[in-house]
């Protein structure tokens, strides 16, 4: 279904059309599983998280959000940062109970050098969140980019930024994390 065609429901969706939702549904959910399933792949091995649970609570999520969907890239990228911070949260709580809340420092050398544990997928988060205070465009394009797997065109669509800014920022943002990931702050 062309993306004018997801907007249009995502937008009677809001007006609170349920039909728009159940013909939304079967629709967005292939492309939540492909965003579920990059966050999913690079996890340690027997990840006790499934790709339909890490779709599925994101879907409720986005169903509770009381956001209104510019268009489809709006709601897909609020829908990265959802099952970004699901991961998080789940990956803080296995620490807690595991380790003591100890989280170790990762480097990060290129957008599709995820992390592969627990610990490195904190230590990330904690960064960016670092990141977003300094630059909170920068941060966004890490997260859509990393997270949510969009290409840069889909990235200057949902940030409103040139497709050269979004370039560059995550340049800057890349090197920026590298160096706070590697110095272990």
């Amino acid at each position: 279904m062309p993306a004018a065609q997801v907007t249009q429901l995502l937008i009677e969706w809001n007006g609170g059309d349920a039909a728009a939702l159940d013909q939304l549904m079967p629709i967005v959910y292939e492309e939540l599983r492909r965003i579920a399933h990059n966050y999913l792949r690079r996890e340690r091995p027997m990840h006790t998280l499934q790709t339909s649970a890490l779709v599925n609570e994101a879907f409720l999520r986005l169903i509770d959000q009381n956001t209104p969907w510019r268009n489809r890239a709006h709601f897909f990228a609020i829908a990265a940062q959802l099952m970004r911070r699901i991961l998080v949260d789940y990956a803080r709580a296995r620490l807690n109970s595991k380790r003591g809340g100890a989280a170790q420092r990762i480097s990060l050398t290129a957008a599709d050098d995820l992390p592969d544990d627990t610990e490195s997928l904190v230590a990330l988060n904690d960064a960016l969140l670092a990141l977003a205070e300094l630059d909170q465009r920068q941060s966004r394009i890490v997260e859509l980019k990393f997270f949510g797997g969009m290409t840069t065109a889909e990235i200057a669509e949902v940030t409103g930024a040139s497709t050269a800014t979004v370039e560059r920022d995550w340049r800057a943002a890349r090197a920026w994390l590298n160096v706070e990931l590697s110095s272990g702050n």
